[in-house]
C-alpha cells in the first residue's frame, strides 16, 4: 500500500508539474502574442492614416487642377467650387490678391485634412530688356539725343552731334555697324569707326574709336533678336478692342472734353486735341490715325491697376500710308498710377519695311509721360525734348534732344489680356 501511494505521489507529482509547465508555456506565448499584436494593430492603423492622408492630398491636388484649369481657359468658375471624386471632396477658394489668382484647395477624407495652394499670374504680355530695340532699318541719333538704357540693333547704328548712350550697344549680324556713337557702356558690332566707347569693345573691325576699357578684336557677331510683341499678339490685343464693340460714326472719332473709351474698335482716324482727356478701361484698336496735340492727355483707368493699356492703329487695307501714329505740342501720357503701368502705343504701319518714305509713330515738341512706343514694320521719329520710356521699331531716328529713358519695370509688362491664354501659375505648394 506504501510501495502503490509512493508511485502515485510520484505520478501526481509528475502531472502537476506538467501542467504547470504548460500553463508557463501558455502564459508565456500569450504574453508575446499579445506584445506583437500592439505593434501589428498600430502598424495597420498608420497604414489606413497614410491612405486616408493621401487621398485627401491627391483630392486637393484634384481640385486645384479643377479650378486652375477653369481660371487659365476662362471656363465658369466661382468664389468657392467643390469637387467630388469617388466620395472624397475637395473644397477650393479663389481670391483676387494683388491683381493675380490665389487658389486654396482643401481635401478632407475622415477628419484627415491636407491643403494645397497655387498663385496664378495674369499673362505677360511682352518684355522690353532694352531702351530701345530696332530692327533692320537700324538707329540714327543726332543733334544730342541720348538714350538712358541699353540699345540692340539688327541693323546699323549711326550717330552724329555730341549723341550719347549710357548703357551698352549692340549692332548684330555679319554687318553690324556702330558708327559715330558716344556710349558710356560697352560695343559690340561687326566694325565699329569713329565712335567713343566707355567700357569694352568687341569687333571685327574698328578705326576712328576710343575704347575705356578692353578691346577684343576677332569676336564673334551677336546674333540678331526677334522684336519683343509678335504680330500674332497684336493680334488678341485687336480682337480683344473688337470684342468690346465698333465706333462707325461720326468720322473722324474726334475727341470733345473727358470721355472714357476701351474696349473698342474706331473705324476711323482718332483725334484729341487741346484739352482733350481719354480715360482708357481697355484696349482700342484705330482702324486710321491717331492723332494728339495741344496737351491732350490720355490715362488708364487707376481700377486696373498694374495693368498696361494697348492703343494700337491699324488700317489692315493700307498699312503703307495709314495707321500712323502723331504726338505733338505736350501731349501727356499716365497710367494707373502705379509704377507698372503704361499706355503702349502700336503702330502696324510698314512703309519703312516695304522701302516707303512714311513714319509710322511720330513724337516731337515735348510730348511725354508714361509711354512706350512699338512700330514692329515702320519707323518711329522721335525729335524737340521729348522723352519716352522705350521705344521698338523697325527702325528708329532721334533728333534735337530727344531721349528714351528706360524704366527696368517694363521687362515684364501686365495686360488687361494677357496673349496666349489669360493666366500662368507661378507656384505651387503644399500648405499647412
Amino acid at each position: 500500500m506504501t510501495k502503490s501511494n509512493n508511485r502515485w505521489r510520484k505520478s501526481s507529482s509528475k502531472g502537476a508539474a506538467l501542467l504547470i509547465a504548460v500553463l508557463f508555456f501558455l502564459i508565456i506565448s500569450l504574453t508575446i502574442v499579445i506584445g506583437s499584436s500592439g505593434p501589428v494593430i498600430a502598424d495597420r492603423k498608420a497604414a489606413q492614416n497614410l491612405i486616408k492622408s493621401k487621398a485627401s492630398y491627391f483630392a486637393s491636388e484634384a481640385g486645384i487642377e479643377d479650378v486652375s484649369y477653369r481660371i487659365i481657359k476662362s471656363k465658369n468658375y466661382d468664389s468657392a467650387e467643390n469637387l467630388t471624386l469617388n466620395d472624397y471632396t475637395a473644397s477650393s477658394v479663389i481670391a483676387d490678391v494683388d491683381g493675380n489668382k490665389e487658389v486654396t484647395s482643401t481635401g478632407n477624407v475622415s477628419n484627415h485634412i491636407r491643403k494645397v495652394k497655387t498663385k496664378l499670374i495674369p499673362g505677360i504680355g511682352a518684355s522690353f530688356y532694352y531702351g530701345v530695340q530696332v530692327g533692320g532699318g537700324g538707329l540714327v541719333m543726332s543733334n544730342s539725343s541720348r538714350v538712358d538704357g541699353n540699345v540692340f540693333s539688327n541693323g546699323p547704328i549711326n550717330g552724329s552731334n555730341s549723341n550719347i548712350i549710357n548703357g551698352d550697344v549692340i549692332s548684330a549680324g555679319s554687318s553690324g555697324l556702330i558708327s559715330g556713337i558716344h556710349t558710356a557702356g560697352s560695343a559690340y558690332a561687326h566694325t565699329i569707326t569713329s565712335s567713343t566707347v566707355g567700357e569694352d569693345a568687341y569687333y571685327q573691325a574698328i578705326s576712328g574709336t576710343s575704347v575705356g576699357g578692353i578691346s577684343y578684336p576677332g569676336s564673334a557677331d551677336q546674333s540678331t533678336a526677334l522684336m519683343p510683341i509678335s504680330d500674332a499678339q497684336i493680334e488678341e490685343w485687336k480682337a480683344e478692342a473688337l470684342a468690346g464693340g465698333t465706333h462707325t460714326s461720326p468720322c473722324p472719332y474726334s475727341v470733345s472734353g473727358a470721355v472714357s473709351i476701351g474696349p473698342k474698335k474706331i473705324n476711323c482716324d482718332l483725334n484729341l486735341d487741346g484739352s482733350d482727356v481719354v480715360t482708357l478701361n481697355g484696349n482700342v484698336w484705330v482702324s486710321g490715325n491717331i492723332n494728339f496735340s495741344n496737351s491732350a492727355i490720355l490715362k488708364i483707368n487707376p481700377s486696373l491697376g498694374d495693368k498696361t493699356v494697348v492703343l494700337v492703329a491699324d488700317k489692315e487695307t493700307n498699312r503703307s500710308s495709314s495707321g500712323q501714329i502723331n504726338l505733338s505740342n505736350s501731349s501727356q501720357f499716365f497710367g494707373t498710377g502705379s509704377a507698372k503701368s503704361y499706355v503702349l502705343l502700336i503702330s502696324q504701319n510698314n512703309s519703312a519695311e516695304t522701302g516707303g518714305g512714311n513714319t509710322a509713330i511720330n513724337v516731337a515738341n515735348s510730348a511725354n509721360g508714361k509711354v512706350l512706343l512699338y512700330a514692329p514694320h515702320g519707323t518711329i521719329n522721335l525729335s524737340n525734348s521729348i522723352s519716352v520710356k522705350e521705344a521698338s521699331a523697325y527702325k528708329i531716328q532721334l533728333n534735337n534732344s530727344a531721349s528714351v529713358l528706360y524704366e527696368t519695370g517694363i521687362a515684364n509688362l501686365l495686360f488687361t489680356s494677357g496673349p496666349s491664354g489669360g493666366y500662368s501659375i507661378d507656384n505651387w505648394q503644399e500648405i499647412e
